[in-house]
């Protein structure tokens, strides 16, 4: 199986990348997103999936091993196909995709062509428990608050005393006087 594929890339198009590896240009199924910071001619990496077909090979690929994990995720689900994976990372992308599952609002995969109620729903229901035990104990939290649990539990703080001392912190400070706050609530 093909699972990076690093080279220049020679042409970046909607939903699509042409990567030339010595010589060979590798077509690379991925959204928007992924390509478009990138140029033409710039060194690039992308983390793979191979989709054998009866007529074809189809190669999906992101940047970074997350969205790819979750695009595999995606297509595990019965009726969801890579093309469909496709389209939710595109509109919904994997933060509102997380927030979308553990909190069961259907609202964001039903705006995806393709995805109606019942999909959604199976989606939602499929998923739920692969992705809180991904996001574990910061599922619901912002990333600065998300960066004070990770900082508290690496002092040895366990990831609920981490997550209640959160509560009394002003929502408006800085990352370091949230992580201070923390630290003198658990300390008291």
């Amino acid at each position: 199986m093909i699972s990076q594929i690093k080279g220049k890339l020679s042409y970046k198009g909607t939903g699509c990348a042409i990567v030339d590896v010595s010589g060979v240009g590798y077509k690379i199924h991925t959204t928007l997103d992924e390509v478009l910071d990138m140029r033409e001619g710039d060194d690039v990496n992308f983390w793979t999936h191979l989709v054998v077909k009866e007529n074809a090979l189809d190669i999906y690929g992101f940047r970074n091993m997350e969205n790819l994990d979750f695009f595999k995720l995606l297509i595990g689900v019965s009726g969801i196909g890579p093309k469909s994976a496709m389209n939710i990372l595109t509109i919904v992308g994997v933060e509102t995709l997380v927030s979308a599952i553990t909190s069961g609002d259907i609202s964001y995969l039903t705006k995806v062509s393709g995805i109606g109620t019942k999909n959604a729903q199976k989606i939602i229901i499929e998923l739920k428990d692969k992705v809180e035990e991904r996001v574990g104990d910061t599922i619901g939290l912002k990333k600065e608050d998300v960066d004070v649990v990770e900082a508290l539990k690496s002092l040895g703080y366990t990831s609920k005393d981490a997550r209640e001392s959160l509560r009394g912190v002003d929502e408006n400070a800085t990352t370091s006087e949230k992580i201070k706050s923390a630290l003198k609530s658990l300390n008291k």
